[in-house]
């Protein structure tokens, strides 16, 4: 596998936790808030002492918003030459799996323990390593929420060839029509409807 495409494949894995990361800010923020006349402002340094963890997930959360807009980026530049689907099957329910295998167990760490904290960075590290590995970055519930769909498809390439892919796309595809894609793994593509 290509180095840039084990790249592509991890910071869309960033991508696939924003939800994980926002979580871990709104359960684990602690900003004393104070209401009266002897309140004083407790300084940025203890500020940013009661909020490493959070700020770690802002962090990832930045990332994730900066890996997101290559992608798009490069999607939208995608030029390459039509192919036809033959035959198309939805997929969303990956994005769910995701959701409910991940997400919502790693959110239930207790992430004011630095042993859970350990934990959960070396299991996210695992699930990374298995998501890229397993071609499983398609399934990617941060994309389902930003509008994109899942799609199993055969397609026909110009060559008359056939295969069978992944199409990742903001398109509703159906049996016949043209699409236009962007390669990200061998079986694994963005497409857009030929307009």
């Amino acid at each position: 596998m290509p180095h840039n495409q084990v790249i592509e494949k991890f910071e869309l894995y960033i991508v696939s936790l924003w939800l994980l990361f926002l979580l871990i800010v709104v359960v684990t923020v602690d900003i004393p808030i104070c209401f009266g006349d002897g309140c004083t402002f407790i300084g940025f340094g203890e500020l940013l002492n009661r909020n490493v963890v959070p700020a770690v997930a802002i962090i990832f959360i930045v990332f994730g918003m900066i890996y997101f807009l290559r992608f798009n980026y490069k999607i939208a530049g995608s030029k390459s030459n039509p192919v036809t689907i033959e035959s198309v099957e939805d997929m969303n329910y990956e994005h769910l799996t995701f959701l409910t295998t991940y997400i919502i167990p790693l959110i239930c760490f207790n992430l004011t323990s630095t042993r859970y904290l350990i934990a959960l960075g070396v299991l996210l590290f695992v699930i990374g390593i298995i998501y890229v590995k397993t071609d499983k970055f398609y399934a990617n519930p941060t994309l389902a929420i930003l509008g994109f769909r899942l799609y199993s498809a055969v397609v026909t390439k110009r060559t008359g060839e056939k295969v069978k892919v992944v199409l990742i796309t903001k398109s509703h595809l159906q049996d016949g029509k043209y699409i236009q894609y962007l390669e990200l793994d061998s079986r694994v593509y963005f497409a857009k409807e030929r307009s």
